[in-house]
């Protein structure tokens, strides 16, 4: 009997230390996934939105796991303070102008706390210090794009449905273009057309090759030596006296507007009335005591042209005529 009792209490006893260690066993592998047993720092950053971030959740830095997080609460009026424990090792590669953000273990999967970015310029992280958040596009602002997404789609499918509808029944210009051979045949000589004007500005650009290797050549030969065009260029004599046929010419010209200048003052003075060939040509006063004079001078000729006739049929006269008359 006593022995039964032995065997019982060292069953008991063997399942209570497979018990322990199972139990030992399983706190040590959950503190070391979630970082209970490694040295750490606490830093925070204030969220306005975790999106469901639980406590306990994982923190990645450059895709690798670097703390969990310890503690979220709410700060100020509705924003959440996130508290996270990171590891010692990844304290010097935080550096304090990195920034904080919620993201998602997968597609669906957990959230989790992302820090990137940073310069090795600013510090590294210490106890307690407050980093920058980015805010990110939610799950649910995912699936309200995708569904505007959808809605714009399908309008542009049935737009497209009725655009190949009116397409294959010939409505518009599209669908006669589509539909009606004569205006194919119409596109098909306007491009045997345009392949022949292809052809024919290919062959202007070869005569304006030929044109410009000409010109070259032209422009070669006047360069050389011998020829009038370029002893005229390079023949100063002539050209001093070209020069000073020029003076001549702008001599004359001045000349000119010199003659041009005083025909005007002399017309300008014809215009007035304060000399002589102006008064005739500008009071009429003038004009009509010019005219009576004229009328005058007639007058006087008609009386004269009378009294040589009468003086010619005189009888003292008469004979003095008649001898002029014979001789």
């Amino acid at each position: 009997m006593s022995e039964t009792k032995n065997n019982r209490s060292v069953i008991v006893g063997i399942f209570i230390f497979i018990g322990l260690a199972i139990l030992a066993v399983t706190i040590f592998t959950l503190g070391s996934q979630k970082k209970a047993f490694t040295r750490s720092v606490c830093i925070d950053a204030i969220f306005d939105d975790v999106g469901g971030l639980q406590k306990g959740g994982n923190v990645w830095f450059s895709g690798l796991k670097v703390g969990t997080v310890k503690n979220i609460g709410f700060e100020g009026d509705s924003q959440v303070k996130v508290q996270m424990s990171i590891e010692l090792s990844a304290v010097p590669h935080i550096h304090t102008d990195a920034k904080a953000k919620i993201s998602s273990d997968g597609l669906i999967g957990n959230k989790i706390i992302v820090i990137f970015g940073g310069t090795t310029a600013a510090p590294n992280i210490k106890e307690n210090d407050l980093l920058a958040t980015e805010g990110v596009i939610s799950t649910d602002d995912m699936m309200a794009t995708m569904q505007e997404n959808n809605k714009n789609i399908l309008a542009i499918t049935t737009d497209f449905k009725s655009i190949s509808r009116k397409l294959e029944e010939g409505e518009g210009t599209l669908g006669a273009l589509l539909n009606d051979p004569s205006i194919a045949n119409k596109l098909n000589a306007s491009a045997t057309d345009l392949q022949l004007t292809l052809a024919n500005l290919k062959q202007v650009s070869e005569n304006s090759k030929h044109v410009v290797a000409n010109f070259q050549h032209f422009s070669n030969e006047l360069n050389q030596s011998g020829n009038s065009i370029h002893d005229f260029v390079n023949d100063t004599v002539m050209y001093s006296s070209i020069i000073k046929s020029l003076d001549e010419v702008q001599k004359a010209t001045n000349t000119l507007h010199q003659f041009t200048v005083n025909l005007n003052q002399v017309s300008s003075k014809l215009n007035q009335d304060n000399n002589t060939l102006g008064l005739l040509l500008n009071d009429p006063a003038t004009a009509a005591d010019i005219k009576a004079m004229m009328r005058n001078l007639e007058t006087s000729s008609e009386k004269l042209d009378e009294n040589m006739e009468a003086i010619r049929h005189n009888f003292l006269f008469r004979r003095y005529f008649r001898k002029k008359n014979k001789d």
